[in-house]
């Protein structure tokens, strides 16, 4: 149960941090550049919960019961 929680977590913190940089993509027509874009994400905090959500996913891919045949 642990890594089936694990799992849904950090799908969710996936789902919202690439939602957030989707959202912040409206920055570049309003003159930003693809650097100053990734300035600015690098200074939000709801944007690391992508990656760390990206990590949790495959961490608990590793703790899931194997099926033996």
């Amino acid at each position: 149960m642990g890594p089936i929680f694990m799992f849904l977590i950090g799908f969710g913190f996936a789902v919202s941090g690439g939602v957030t940089m989707i959202t912040y993509l409206n920055l570049l027509p309003a003159g930003f550049g693809w650097m100053d874009y990734l300035i600015f994400l690098k200074s939000r905090p709801e944007c690391y919960l992508f990656p760390l959500g990206i990590f949790m996913i495959t961490l608990a891919t590793f703790f899931l019961p194997q099926e033996s045949s």
